[in-house]
């Protein structure tokens, strides 16, 4: 039986169209999509805190380390300078704001919304040392970059300590 006997096709004998699985407008592929990043979020790391996002709005961020700073680079479209509260406290560096839902008309209907609004909160833990009076914040294009200098210990302070043989 050659191959092309097992493929479906219509009444009109031409064959029926595939489906595609990433079509935006398939609602529920959509939500099967969602799904799955969901599950793989909570396996990547099932101990993440709930607590510190308070709404569907959730700023990625990327974090990177150099011998001399951290460098956290937050994505945050849609806003301005003025919504976002970024602070440092106890190796911490907290990144905080609130995105409005824009409100164009009463008349208006909408047949689907995706955009996310709401408050949000990340809290970004680092492990060394940080010169907090250096620590510099630029927000640019929907990007917040914020660089965290290390602190350098003095080379005067360590001390060699010698391995004896017993």
């Amino acid at each position: 039986m050659p191959i092309s006997d097992l493929l479906p096709w219509n009444r009109s004998g031409h064959p029926l169209t595939v489906r595609q699985d990433d079509d935006p407008d398939n609602d529920l592929m959509l939500m099967q999509t969602q799904m799955n990043r969901l599950f793989s979020e909570f396996f990547e790391n099932p101990f993440r805190s709930l607590s510190t996002e308070t709404s569907g709005f959730f700023p990625r961020v990327d974090v990177s380390e150099t011998d001399g700073e951290f460098k956290v680079v937050a994505e945050i479209p849609g806003m301005s300078e003025k919504d976002i509260d970024v602070s440092f406290s106890e190796d911490t560096l907290i990144i905080a704001g609130h995105k409005e839902t824009e409100k164009e008309g009463k008349d208006r209907r909408y047949h689907r919304i995706e955009r996310t609004s709401g408050a949000f909160r990340r809290e970004i833990p680092l492990t060394s040392q940080i010169a907090v009076e250096k620590i510099e914040a630029v927000f640019k294009n929907g990007e917040l970059a914020v660089t965290l200098p290390k602190i350098n210990p003095e080379v005067g302070n360590v001390k060699k300590i010698t391995v004896q043989a017993r």
